[in-house]
C-alpha cells in the first residue's frame, strides 16, 4: 500500500474558530482503537471550547487497524485517518504535524492512560500564546500515577539522566501527552532526526536549547497493563538518542 494522507479541510466548530489537531498514533491497535477514539471524540464534543480534529495516524499496521480507522473517519465528524507504510511514532507525528493547518498540534497515546481532563490545561497556554510547547508530567507532586515499579524506576532514571547529563529542565520526556503551537512544531521538525520513541525527547531538547517556553501539566495517569511497548528496547534506543544529541552539540 502506498503512503496516503487525507488532508482534511479546516474545521470551524460553532464554539470558536481556533483549531486544535489531536493525533492518535497507532500500530496494530485494533483491540482498543474504536473504543478510545469514540471516548475521546465524545469528551471533546461535550467539553472542549474550541474546534478540534482527531487524526488517527496508522503507521504500518497489519491487524486491521487501518480498516477500523477509516470506519471511524466515516462515522464521526472531525475525525480523519492517515496511513503510513513505515512504523515509528515520531514518523507519524512528523507527517501529520508538518502538514497541519491547525493553530495547535497535539498527540496522545491510544490507550488514553492520561486523564482527559488534563487536555484543556495542556493546550490553553499555547492557544493564548503564553507557551510554545506543553507536556503532561507524571513526575510532579500534583500528579496521580498508577503503574508498576519497573516502569516507574525506568522512567525516573531516564528523566534523571536527561537532567544531569543533558541539562534538561522539563520533568517528564516520555509521557504520551504533548502539544505545541503549530508554527513552533513545524520550525523544529526539520532538525529532529529520530522517527520513533526518542522523537519526543529530541523535540523538547531542541526547543529548550532555542529558549522556547515549555509548559508542564500534572496529570492523572494509569498504566495500561496490556501495553506491548518493549520498555528495554525503548530505553536502549532513548540512551542512543541522548548520546547522538550530546555528540551533535559538541560537534557544533
Amino acid at each position: 500500500m502506498s503512503t496516503m494522507t487525507v488532508t482534511a479541510p479546516r474545521v470551524e466548530a460553532a464554539r470558536g474558530t481556533r483549531l486544535v489537531e489531536v493525533v492518535v498514533p497507532v500500530h496494530n491497535e485494533r483491540r482498543v482503537l474504536a473504543e478510545s477514539v469514540r471516548r475521546l471524540h465524545s469528551y471533546l464534543i461535550r467539553t472542549f471550547p474550541y474546534g478540534f480534529r482527531i487524526t488517527i495516524a496508522d503507521n504500518a499496521s497489519t491487524d486491521g487497524t487501518w480498516e477500523i480507522a477509516t470506519g471511524l473517519e466515516r462515522e464521526l465528524p472531525f475525525v480523519r485517518a492517515v496511513h503510513l507504510d513505515r512504523k515509528g511514532r515520531g514518523r507519524a507525528l512528523r507527517k501529520v504535524w508538518s502538514e497541519s493547518d491547525a493553530d495547535v498540534v497535539s498527540y496522545m497515546d491510544v490507550d488514553l492512560s492520561t486523564d482527559l481532563d488534563a487536555f484543556f490545561p495542556l493546550v490553553a497556554p499555547l492557544l493564548s500564546g503564553h507557551s510554545d510547547l506543553a507536556i503532561g508530567t507524571r513526575l510532579s507532586r500534583g500528579s496521580n500515577v498508577v503503574r508498576g515499579p519497573k516502569r516507574e524506576l525506568i522512567s525516573r532514571c531516564y528523566n534523571l539522566l536527561l537532567r544531569s547529563l543533558m541539562g534538561a529542565r522539563f520533568s517528564d520526556a516520555q509521557c504520551g501527552f504533548k502539544a505545541a503551537r503549530t508554527q513552533v512544531a513545524q520550525a523544529l521538525l526539520p532538525v529532529v532526526e529520530d522517527q520513533e520513541w526518542f522523537f519526543d525527547t529530541e523535540l523538547l531538547l531542541l526547543a529548550e536549547n532555542r529558549g522556547l517556553r515549555i509548559h508542564e501539566v500534572p496529570v492523572d495517569w494509569v498504566d495500561d497493563p496490556d501495553s506491548r511497548v518493549d520498555i528495554v528496547r525503548t530505553a536502549t534506543d532513548d540512551l542512543k538518542g541522548m548520546w547522538r544529541v550530546a555528540r551533535n552539540r559538541v560537534a557544533r
